[in-house]
């Protein structure tokens, strides 16, 4: 098991290779992990909304988590995305990924069902009471369809295992108001890497990141300056990377970056319906950005 301590900074939400079979590409997976760590980031994030666990069985789901904590090691905390609409079957995967040696867990909000606040308190207070596991939880409504409000997760941070949030809502006044609720120990992660730096601001502790996946030393250098509040340093790298953070999302997660990091050549370029490749404009608009901000081969070069 890793230090726990090591949960703040820039965790990256790892992608998940898959072969032109489709097949997941588990060499592959390992030598992103390795390049994940070489290059300096916190933690990894295995199956979340990058790594489209959503597209993937959940014996892939699985070994995915497994060769992840296989090739780190103890080097880093693995984090092992465990959401759902289903509480039983989420407090199952929780239980499984324990015993392969996750390091905490990350859940998403039930999705499709759409709970009221209740809901959802006594969703995460029954995996809370089942786990052992430390549980970040993770609000993205724009994907889930439902909000989990400041005073819910406050309730919820009385659960010992519960110990922060991805905020993902990209609501910084929310997000300010999590942090007016609860201590400094209750860890609040920006949920996109475009607003790491005022998330720092209000205290928070780092990013679950998707750009790191093909930056990951300047991701973690961005995190690490807006934590340690060399805020001067962090907004001369937070204006030098927003060009790339937004191109991440010219299309839907994980496609651009998944493509930017083919260009790369840090994996094929392959997924699973219903995710497509980039539109041609999307392409050269991301080529585009990649290049004008210097980064077109810049993750060879890191990992030569």
């Amino acid at each position: 098991m890793a230090n726990l301590d090591q949960l703040r900074g820039c965790g990256t939400a790892i992608v998940t290779p898959f072969r032109q079979n489709e097949s997941l590409d588990e060499s592959a997976l390992r030598r992103l992990v390795e390049f994940q760590i070489v290059n300096g980031v916190d933690f990894i994030v295995a199956c979340g909304t990058t790594g489209e666990s959503v597209t993937m069985s959940e014996e892939e789901q699985a070994r995915v988590v497994e060769i992840t904590i296989e090739t780190a090691a103890g080097r880093v905390p693995v984090v092992a995305g465990a959401g759902g609409y289903n509480t039983r079957e989420v407090i199952a995967k929780i239980q499984r990924y324990g015993k392969l040696g996750a390091d905490a867990i990350l859940s998403v909000t039930p999705y499709y069902n759409k709970p009221t606040q209740e809901g959802l308190y006594q969703h995460y207070r029954a995996i809370a009471e089942a786990s052992e596991l430390p549980i970040i939880l993770y609000n993205v409504p724009g994907r889930t369809g439902c909000n989990l409000e400041p005073a819910t997760v406050a309730r919820l941070a009385q659960f010992e295992t519960i110990i922060g949030i991805k905020e993902a809502s990209g609501n910084i006044s929310q997000i300010g108001e999590i942090a007016s609720l609860l201590d400094d120990s209750f860890r609040i992660f920006a949920g996109d890497d475009s607003v790491v730096l005022p998330v720092a601001a209000l205290g928070g502790v780092g990013v679950i990141s998707v750009a790191s996946n093909l930056l990951p030393r300047e991701v973690s250098d961005l995190a690490h300056a807006c934590i340690e509040g060399h805020f001067q340093e962090a907004r001369q790298l937070n204006r030098q990377l927003t060009p790339v953070f937004k191109v991440m999302f010219i299309e839907s997660n994980p496609v651009p970056v998944k493509a930017a990091m083919a260009i790369n050549g840090l994996i094929d370029e392959v997924y699973r319906l219903p995710m497509v490749p980039l539109s041609p404009a999307g392409r050269t608009r991301l080529i585009q950005v990649l290049s004008e901000a210097g980064f077109i081969k810049s993750a060879i070069a890191q990992a030569a």
